[in-house]
């Protein structure tokens, strides 16, 4: 039975610096954003809450969607169904990241240049398609996603 991994990601601005976690795929220090898979009885906002904290050490509600993505990893028989939570929050300093997770080498505040310029290159092609589409003001209200667990 065809089951699609289902996922969510987060995009955290602050001073015009986005978050992004630091982590290792395949014996690459590559970047993410916050993001993990969704667990057995757990809604989407609730495992959104738990990764963020889990991965950065940050307690936030979400203001909204970027949006919904379905990608096919290549060469695999392997699909994602990425759902990408957006806060953008006011601080006079940028909060200080404290990841939970051994997964996660570390988490950091870079600018969308940092990001766009892959001094660390991207886990996947998902974290620069949702970074675009949040500049270009793509928002989906949290009420178009409903739970009934």
């Amino acid at each position: 039975m065809f089951k699609p991994n289902t996922t969510i990601a987060w995009i955290v601005e602050c001073n015009n610096k986005f978050l992004v976690v630091e982590e290792i795929e395949n014996g690459v220090n590559v970047i993410n954003q916050p993001a993990g898979h969704l667990e057995k009885d757990e809604s989407l906002l609730q495992a959104a809450k738990r990764e963020l904290l889990e991965e950065a050490g940050l307690e936030l509600e979400p203001q909204g969607l970027v949006g919904i993505y379905q990608s096919q990893v290549k060469g695999k028989d392997i699909q994602y169904l990425r759902f990408c939570y957006y806060a953008k929050i006011d601080a006079e300093q940028l909060p200080k990241l404290q990841p939970q997770d051994d997964d996660i080498l570390a988490a950091h505040w870079f600018s969308f240049e940092q990001i766009k310029q892959k001094q660390l290159p991207h886990r996947s092609h998902m974290v620069q398609i949702c970074f675009d589409d949040y500049l270009n003001g793509q928002r989906i209200p949290l009420s178009a996603v409903k739970s009934y667990l």
